[in-house]
């Protein structure tokens, strides 16, 4: 099975082409930095990794997605290769985006100068609802679990 799950960060705003012919078809660029679980010294603290999505997810790239904005998307790792201007072969490997939704809210976002920012004022919906946080959150949007929780959980 071939199935990826990643969140992070835009590195910057998503590159967004559209293919010749009668049918034409979007097709987004984006990179995200995923933060890594544990850190050690001197190494890098996020990975930074290719995604690209096609139709109408390329189209909900091009319209809600920025430089900053932090997202979650599943999709699968695609590799290939060709051959550069130098006679070179070149490998590849992205992850192509089946499905993708903010990470955040709209007021969290802001907060960390990134994220949606509408672009019709027609548009309406999730996209611009802050959530609330939940009672005892730690202000990323996760709740903070007490101590002395881990006695209580059945596969400890």
């Amino acid at each position: 099975m071939n199935k990826v799950i990643l969140m992070g960060r835009l590195t910057r705003d998503p590159d967004v082409r559209y293919s010749q012919g009668e049918n034409a078809t979007a097709v987004a660029r984006y990179t995200l930095a995923v933060d890594r679980r544990f850190r050690r010294d001197g190494d890098q603290t996020a990975d930074f990794i290719g995604c690209v999505a096609f139709g109408r997810q390329a189209e909900f790239a091009e319209k809600y997605l920025r430089q900053g904005t932090k997202i979650a998307i599943t999709g699968r790792i695609q590799t290939g290769s060709y051959t550069n201007r130098e006679g070179q072969k070149v490998y590849t490997t992205d992850v192509v985006v089946e499905e993708q939704e903010f990470a955040e809210s709209k007021a969290v976002a802001s907060e960390h100068g990134g994220g949606y920012q509408q672009q019709n004022s027609f548009q309406t919906g999730s996209f611009q609802q802050s959530m609330p946080e939940p009672s005892g959150a730690a202000g990323d949007g996760f709740m903070n679990i007490p101590d002395g929780i881990d006695e209580e959980l059945p596969f400890n």
